[in-house]
């Protein structure tokens, strides 16, 4: 039970976050999209250190493994799993009016979602592997700094949510369409995190190269996707300090609970 709370912590996240499509009537101001934008990047990249990089070079060298190279070899195919699957899937960013991906026909509001979904995958493999490292055991991973992984990706998908639902109501979608694909494009989150989970305890081993790998995967995110969006237009300096305040944030929760 306790797990399945953990793994569902995050996609409440985005489900309240989707909601406030219902409580909204005008689109979100330009400035504090780029504000949540730059705070989810900031998430991001302290949970990417704090909770993965570091526990995975620690715990490789518990296994009396080269400290840094699981870390490497992970962190550089994390990389590369998100740019195949960036090039692959159809998906349109928020302030871009070209599709990515492989040709399609797709609606321009399921191509949004998918823009969503797909960053949402290595979050979920994050919090998966966080928690497979306390299931196992390990010294270098507590259930605590589980949780508080999975609090801070909740965190930032609360904006994420509102992000994607605001637009799709602009688009004309109804405010309970918006809502419902706002709420799905983060139930991958739960659904990576298990896979995850699965997997990281058949090989043990082979956990400090998950937690590099899904460092990785959101470090592509955040450099890809989130802080060009929060960079683009005027008053760059508000996503800024979004990030500022996001990795702080992130840090503080991963000391005080880890």
């Amino acid at each position: 039970m306790q797990l399945f709370a953990g793994l569902m912590i995050p996609f409440l996240g985005t489900t309240l976050g989707a909601a406030m499509v219902f409580f909204m009537k005008k689109e979100m101001h330009r400035g504090v999209e780029k504000l949540l934008l730059g705070f989810a990047s900031g998430v991001m990249i302290a949970a990417s250190v704090w909770s993965l990089l570091i526990p995975a070079i620690d715990m490789a060298q518990e296994q009396g493994q080269i400290a840094w190279l699981p870390a490497t070899a992970g962190f550089l195919g994390g990389m590369a799993f998100l740019l195949v699957l960036d090039s692959l899937i159809p998906h349109l960013h928020l302030e871009s009016t070209e599709p990515e991906g492989v040709e399609s026909t797709l609606k321009k509001t399921t191509m949004l979602v998918l823009a969503v979904t797909l960053h949402n995958i290595p979050e979920g493999m994050s919090v998966g592997v966080t928690f497979a490292g306390a299931l196992i055991g390990d010294a270098a991973i507590t259930m605590a700094g589980a949780f508080a992984l999975a609090i801070g990706i909740a965190i930032q998908n609360f904006p994420e949510g509102a992000i994607i639902s605001m637009p799709l109501r602009s688009e004309g979608v109804s405010r309970g369409r918006a809502f419902v694909y706002g709420a799905l494009s983060g139930i991958v989150e739960p659904i990576g995190a298990f896979i995850t989970i699965l997997l990281a305890e058949q090989i043990v081993s082979a956990l400090p190269i998950f937690l590099a790998f899904a460092a990785g995967a959101m470090i592509y995110v955040v450099v890809e996707e989130l802080i060009p969006e929060a960079q683009a237009g005027e008053h760059s300096n508000i996503g800024t300090v979004g990030v500022a305040f996001g990795f702080v944030i992130m840090m503080i929760l991963d000391v005080a609970l880890g």
